[in-house]
């Protein structure tokens, strides 16, 4: 029996779909609606261009040929058909409708009898990628069989409640029926080595209710650190060095380990087992007071596309790959949701989910949502290579092209992230105009409305609409980290200034105070249809600087506006070395919103130092050019 939200209904926080959600924001709509008309299609297109879809015709024998491409291929394909899912969900479409249901039936043919699923050995079994294993599960260190299903999982699910059709979670539930056979206490113990199972598990448990899918989530990470004779450690770069419950660093391939992380919270989450959170305590301290880039970015080095050590925040060579920026946003919400075990949620994880959204992971798509960055360094020369592919601007699309079509499933949910509900209790967590239903235990469902310019902007006027005059309850708003003088928690980066002005609280016109709690401003009362609450965060220019035991940015300064971090570009500085140029303390910082300059965006400028600086996601769209986020003090 298949239920909607059976997870859902086990978390304290618990997140609102983003199918309840209506965004109609300046901001972000028009990037939606690019994900929906450009990207998305435009990743179909490459999927079908580059053979990825293919090898499921081949592997179901509905048409000849070799496997195309590489062995983890299988993901960009159910990638691209979540996020389409998400599309179809708030924007009905029969063409995206009707490609969905073909591509779904060559998965379903691509399918061997007992669920098996992985068109890299299906189609020639004698002729596999060395990476595969000359037998199932013979190379999990590598083959990517149980990662590619994971995602198989995550796209099941979200065309299930999309569509209401059960063509794809069929797949995916027959797939996960071989895995609990071929996996566990009394079977196989090998751990996938990269991570991504225990993430789908946890969906088909939400949609499912099936326990055992959850039983199986948290054996695969149990398995992780376990020394077995017929197993070599996977070690650091695949998180496989120590039992999960005993790691307290993060190490190693970055995206590896934050799809971890988020496999561990959900389980966390769903069992309300402290084993679990208390590492996750420990790892989210340590990535965000010494391993955390200051937009967001994690995951400093190309090697490995790994963490790197403590304090290693390079510039020019920094890696903060894509899929590691939409990894710590989703890792971050669900931070967030386990925090609300001991009351409300906790802001500090939505202080970085939003760091990292307004900055590392948007700067990986185009504004025209066709090119993309797969490594996001915080300078450039403008001539030496650092994309992926050894380009040294966006591209269109990469060999390994998980980051394109990471963004196009990420940015199709984006509602989901704003709002968020539990028992006697509606939160504001991010700021994007439109509507939002949450349902608060209890009380019944609560309609919010936003209305802001932000992040251009900090004011925020949100009309509340209860189920009832005088329904009680708690709303509590978000006040950003930055807006309190604190550019992310901890001591990692801090403002120059230390001065905090006040954020102001209105409601129905009259102000009150702040009652803060974990970040959120709380307001406890009967509300009545058509109550207003305002929002007033004071959108300053801030200096930032890092803790002195970053090296290369000792003596250095960047520049910040609310939630967006700025760079210098060639372009916009003719003539200027930007390695070179300096930033005095004493110089006076303008901000001018231009509309017409790259979308829409507030610019910085400097007239003393010579200066004028872009949003840093919104730079190498003119052109390959030098690029710096941080620049010499004195």
């Amino acid at each position: 029996m298949l239920s909607d939200a059976s997870g859902q209904k086990r978390r304290a926080v618990r997140a609102i779909p983003f199918t309840a959600v209506a965004v109609q924001d300046g901001f972000w709509s028009p990037r939606m609606e690019t994900n929906r008309t450009v990207t998305i299609p435009f990743a179909l297109r490459k999927c079908e261009e580059t053979g990825r879809i293919d090898n499921f015709a081949k592997a179901g024998r509905l048409m000849p040929g070799a496997f195309a491409g590489r062995y983890y291929d299988d993901s960009d394909v159910f990638k691209v058909i979540e996020g389409a899912a998400y599309s179809l969900a708030n924007h009905p479409d029969e063409k995206l409708d009707r490609w969905l249901d073909e591509v779904i039936e060559k998965i379903a043919a691509a399918q061997e009898p007992d669920g098996y699923l992985y068109t890299n050995r299906t189609i020639d079994p004698n002729n596999v990628q060395p990476q595969a294993g000359p037998a199932r599960w013979s190379n999990l260190k590598a083959s990517h069989e149980l990662y590619n299903v994971g995602h198989l999982y995550e796209a099941a699910v979200a065309h299930f409640r999309a569509t209401s059709k059960r063509s794809l979670l069929d797949v995916a539930l027959k797939n996960a029926e071989l895995i609990a056979r071929e996996f566990g206490p009394e079977a196989r113990h090998d751990p996938p080595g990269h991570q991504e199972i225990e993430i789908g598990l946890a969906r088909l448990y939400d949609v499912t209710g099936d326990r055992r899918f959850l039983e199986l989530s948290r054996f695969f990470l149990d398995q992780r650190g376990r020394r077995r004779e017929h197993r070599p450690s996977y070690g650091t770069y695949a998180q496989d060095h120590k039992p999960v419950t005993e790691q307290d660093e993060v190490v190693g391939h970055a995206v590896r380990a934050l799809y971890m992380y988020c496999g561990m919270a959900d389980v966390a989450a769903l069992t309300g087992e402290d084993a679990l959170r208390r590492p996750l305590d420990a790892l989210w301290e340590d990535m965000v007071g010494r391993k955390l880039a200051l937009t967001g970015g994690v995951g400093a080095r190309k090697d490995g596309e790994s963490f790197g050590n403590p304090y290693e925040q390079p510039n020019a060579t920094s890696y903060n790959e894509t899929c590691a920026a939409i990894a710590n946003v989703f890792w971050q919400h669900r931070m967030f949701l386990l925090s609300g075990t001991e009351g409300g949620g906790d802001a500090r994880y939505l202080d970085v989910l939003e760091r990292t959204l307004y900055n590392g992971l948007l700067a990986g798509v185009s504004l025209s949502g066709d090119r993309f960055f797969y490594v996001n360094p915080l300078a450039s020369d403008g001539v030496t290579p650092f994309n992926y592919g050894g380009e040294v601007t966006r591209a269109p699309w990469f060999a390994c092209s998980c980051c394109p079509v990471n963004v196009a499933r990420f940015l199709a949910s984006l509602g989901g992230y704003i709002y968020a509900g539990r028992a006697g209790e509606a939160s504001v967590n991010l700021f994007v105009s439109g509507r939002g239903e949450v349902d608060v235990p209890e009380v019944g469902r609560v309609v919010l409305r936003q209305e802001t310019r932000y992040p251009w902007d900090g004011q925020v006027r949100i009309t509340v609409e209860p189920p009832r005059d005088d329904a009680t309850f708690a709303l509590r708003v978000r006040v950003p980290g930055w807006a309190q003088g604190r550019p992310v928690p901890g001591d990692l980066y801090r403002y120059v200034h230390a001065d905090v002005p006040a954020v102001a609280l209105r409601v129905n016109g009259a102000g009150i105070d702040l009652a803060m709690e974990k970040g959120m401003a709380v307001l406890r009362r009967a509300w009545r249809r058509g109550d207003c609450v305002e929002l007033a965060l004071p959108m300053l220019v801030r200096r930032v600087v890092a803790h002195e035991k970053v090296k290369e940015n000792a003596g250095h300064v960047a520049l910040e506006r609310g939630p967006i971090v700025y760079c210098a570009e060639a372009g916009d500085n003719p003539g200027v070395d930007l390695a070179n140029l300096t930033l005095p303390d004493a110089a006076a910082i303008t901000a001018e919103h231009r509309p017409n300059l790259l979308g829409g965006v507030t610019v910085l400028g400097c007239g003393d130092a010579g200066l004028t600086a872009i949003p840093y996601y919104a730079w190498s769209h003119r052109g390959a050019g030098a690029m710096a986020v941080w620049l010499k003090r004195s």
